[in-house]
């Protein structure tokens, strides 16, 4: 197959859309493997019509997800066919299908304003979404919790690398074995957690606190937050520093580590959070926690259930959450005061039981 033409979608959305900032480009890049996959790398921008961009939805509707690792002889129309016709093949989601959808129309919209085409083809196009928002990630359920806190890595295994399925007589103190815990005791992002420097578990006014920011005391420049809110101070969980927490952040200075968890591969885009996040899947299937619209960011909404469930003032769980307030005309007074101190929220997380998941059996093996 010869060169793409100049004014080919392969050509203009390589040469042009793959410049994005990191945190874009492997979105965009996976919309162009899409596109080009299923329209064809051949087709003209100027030729490109609405029945094409019809057919790229029709074909986004039934993808199987994970269709190129899954099925990597089938050419995505063909996975698309495949998830048409099987019903136990399990597709993507209307929004993951809707974010391709976003981003094709993004790059059209460049298209427009750069005068290569003379209108967006795929403008308003998008597939329904039936699931509602509270509904598109649930918590953990009690029984999930017991399940992943109960299974080897926290009961003793054979090691805690390819042996944490295992039942054993070791017990690992590694990223496998905190990451979730504090995932759940401090509503963190997995990227956050995974990103952390030795140095932001600190203490602040007394309190010993995880600071999540992009800054660094040791001048490490590869962390990144998701929104303006996501800088915050979450004081370290009662359950935590149980579990030697401190300790083994102790340990980690005395081995002059800058990251706390330098074990996690950061990958060729420096997102540590996507080696995490596959790992846990396959421990959430090997401890028998696997559930259709679970993950790890499922703590995060135990910890939101928690602080509702302890009262704690709006304001205050949005603080301890990193969630962005809603901006309307009411919401001046956010830009004035200081925030919470320390200490309050220090005493929020503190009220916070997780009465759902006994961690006893970890407690004794402090420090």
């Amino acid at each position: 197959m010869g060169h793409a033409p100049p004014h080919a979608i392969t050509s203009i959305y390589t040469r042009n859309y793959t410049t994005s900032a990191d945190a874009n480009r492997q979105a965009y890049e996976t919309t162009c493997k899409f596109a080009v996959g299923i329209i064809g790398g051949e087709v003209r921008m100027d030729a490109l019509s609405r029945a094409h961009c019809r057919d790229y939805l029709d074909v986004l509707r039934f993808m199987p997800r994970n269709a190129s690792k899954r099925f990597p002889k089938l050419s995505l129309k063909a996975a698309s066919e495949l998830g048409r016709e099987r019903k136990d093949v399990e597709l993507i989601s209307a929004a993951n299908a809707n974010a391709h959808l976003a981003n094709f129309s993004s790059f059209l919209n460049w298209a427009v304003n750069e005068e290569v085409i003379a209108r967006n083809p795929i403008r308003g196009l998008r597939l329904p979404d039936t699931v509602a928002k509270k509904d598109k990630r649930h918590p953990f359920s009690a029984d999930q919790l017991k399940a992943i806190f109960n299974a080897p890595l926290y009961r003793g295994c054979q090691d805690g690398e390819r042996g944490y399925s295992k039942v054993g007589d070791e017990r690992p103190r590694n990223a496998r074995f905190w990451v979730p815990l504090i995932g759940l005791h401090t509503g963190m992002r997995l990227n956050e957690i995974c990103q952390l420097d030795v140095t932001d578990v600190r203490e602040v006014e007394g309190v010993h606190c995880i600071v999540v920011s992009e800054g660094s005391l040791d001048g490490t420049d590869d962390k990144k937050l998701k929104t303006v809110a996501s800088e915050r101070i979450i004081p370290v969980h009662p359950t935590l520093l149980a579990c030697g927490f401190m300790a083994f952040v102790k340990q980690r200075q005395r081995e002059g580590r800058t990251k706390l968890f330098y074990e996690i591969d950061a990958g060729p885009r420096g997102k540590r959070a996507v080696a995490f996040s596959k790992w846990f899947t396959q421990f959430s299937r090997s401890c028998g926690a696997y559930r259709p619209r679970t993950s790890f960011h499922s703590f995060r909404h135990n910890f939101r259930d928690e602080l509702r469930a302890a009262r704690i003032d709006h304001d205050l769980a949005l603080a301890l959450g990193g969630w962005s307030a809603a901006r309307n005309a009411g919401s001046v007074s956010e830009d004035y005061g200081r925030g919470y101190g320390a200490t309050a929220l220090d005493q929020a997380i503190k009220s916070l039981k997780f009465d759902q998941i006994a961690l006893e059996h970890l407690h004794a093996l402090r420090g």
